[in-house]
């Protein structure tokens, strides 16, 4: 059953959390972008459509540069978005076609009314429906799923988000002290993914 979120309604709510449902419209900040999600409690790390991937050293520290292609869930035109972030941690992932090292980066997402910063995991989902797949591990910082509905969710994304972003990674860029890459020195884990 789809329900459509109405712009202005508040978001359901239990016990105080906000109720999401499995699949969501979220925009890939900084940029403006509306894109479908799927929220998954199968898979822990979250998970983000990324092609021409790309690792480097800038100040001493890893980084990763990539491209997120996506169709834009409002217009249906292709947008392609380009990152650089720096990799916060490395995965092992265990899905149906094998084993796969990924590098995660932090990315702002907003869902509804809220910037979350979360762990994605980046790998070539263009042979899946969604581009991007919400983890337990932010989905523990949203709130709770009703895997009965779609889009309990209006995106209305604060005016001043993509900018605040914007802003952010500049900053990182200059000073690496602002680059937090301490899971880098902690051994790699291993997780399994569920396919979509």
């Amino acid at each position: 059953m789809e329900n459509d979120a109405k712009s202005g309604a508040k978001p359901e709510q239990l016990g105080g959390q906000v109720v999401v449902g499995w699949i969501e419209k979220a925009q890939i900040l900084p940029e403006l972008a509306a894109v479908k999600l799927k929220v998954d409690s199968g898979a822990l790390t979250s998970s983000m459509h990324a092609v021409n991937i790309e690792t480097f050293t800038r100040k001493g520290k890893e980084w990763v540069r990539y491209d997120v292609p996506v169709k834009d869930a409002d217009t249906d035109e292709l947008v392609r978005m380009e990152f650089e972030r720096p990799v916060y941690r490395r995965v092992l992932v265990r899905g149906a076609g094998g084993k796969e090292r990924r590098p995660v980066v932090k990315m702002s997402i907003c869902l509804g009314d809220q910037v979350y910063e979360e762990q994605f995991s980046l790998r070539d989902r263009g042979d899946m429906t969604y581009p991007v797949l919400i983890g337990r591990r932010t989905i523990e910082n949203i709130g709770l799923i009703d895997v009965s509905q779609t889009f309990l969710l209006p995106l209305e994304c604060p005016a001043e988000a993509g900018e605040e972003e914007r802003s952010k990674q500049k900053r990182m860029k200059r000073d690496e002290s602002l680059v937090d890459d301490s899971k880098m020195k902690e051994p790699e884990e291993t997780e399994d993914e569920d396919e979509d």
